[in-house]
């Protein structure tokens, strides 16, 4: 049986709530973090909405929607996570902010054992893990969105991660979590997003370019190639903001031009324009 039992999610957001949903489904001990009060509200308003939509669709019981609700505890202070076995950074995609909460996060957890691992989606995990005094620990535990729906997560070992840990974490998230996992190398973008960006991004020139509408980009990807959404549909959902920050990472490690943010992409993130999160982004959502 996996010892992994006490977790926590720092980072509040549509990730990291995602996340903590996953775990509290699974029975686990776990704490969602986050500073901002205002965002703590949000995440448990987003969590509360998530599970009676569960329910309601069928995919989870009455009892189980309670089960896992009381499986959740919300705190302020990463001095709360003292005891964690487990803590998953979901912040924000930025390299500095996320050094800054591994950093603190090796001084609060007692346990020697204990792992920290990332959710970033392009940054490489030995530039974060060497920032704590337990490199070792410290891995790539990367999730889609929506986590409670999407099967599949990346595992990513930094050139220090010990390989049991790697096992430890893998048995975890197979056997308590029923995540799909697949293994990659520390490269940015790792497996997934490394293939998908560049189709992104090269949805997001053709529409710069003025060859097609948003729409009929999308809908010839969704009805021409039986994508579930098109391109741009897709990166409003992922958040214009998110897909601008793995698109520098990768063109930062790799400076191959399918890798370059397009010019329409900057000017979006910097209006305020990121897609479902915002309200608008591609195409017009309501905000969450």
């Amino acid at each position: 049986m996996n010892d992994l039992r006490r977790v926590a999610v720092v980072g509040a957001g549509q990730m990291g709530s995602g996340i903590a949903e996953v775990f509290a489904r699974a029975g686990l001990d776990t704490i969602v973090c986050e500073k901002d009060p205002v965002a703590l509200r949000a995440a448990r308003a987003r969590i509360d909405r998530s599970l009676h939509h569960a329910a309601d669709r069928g995919r989870l019981s009455e009892q189980q929607r309670t089960d896992a609700w009381a499986h959740l505890l919300f705190a302020d202070d990463l001095e709360a996570l003292a005891d964690r076995q487990l803590v998953v950074e979901a912040v924000v995609e930025d390299e500095t902010v996320k050094t800054e909460i591994l950093t603190a996060l090796d001084k609060v957890l007692t346990d020697e054992q204990a792992v920290l691992a990332t959710n970033t989606s392009a940054i490489p995990v030995t530039r974060l893990g060497i920032a704590t005094t337990r490199a070792s620990h410290v891995l790539g535990l990367h999730f889609f969105n929506p986590a409670p729906v999407m099967p599949l997560v990346e595992l990513v070992a930094s050139l220090h991660t010990d390989p049991t840990v790697l096992d430890r974490v893998e048995g975890f998230a197979e056997d308590i979590l029923g995540k799909h996992v697949i293994r990659s190398r520390d490269r940015a973008g790792f497996v997934v997003n490394a293939l998908l960006v560049p189709y992104l991004l090269s949805a997001i020139r053709m529409a710069e370019a003025g060859h097609a509408t948003a729409a009929d980009i999308d809908a010839g990807m969704v009805h021409g190639c039986a994508h579930p959404m098109g391109p741009l549909q897709l990166a409003d959902l992922i958040g214009l903001d998110t897909v601008q920050a793995i698109a520098e990472s990768l063109y930062d490690e790799y400076r191959e031009p399918l890798y370059a943010p397009p010019p329409l992409l900057a000017r979006m993130v910097e209006a305020g324009l990121l897609g479902r999160k915002s309200g608008r982004g591609f195409h017009p959502h309501r905000a969450v």
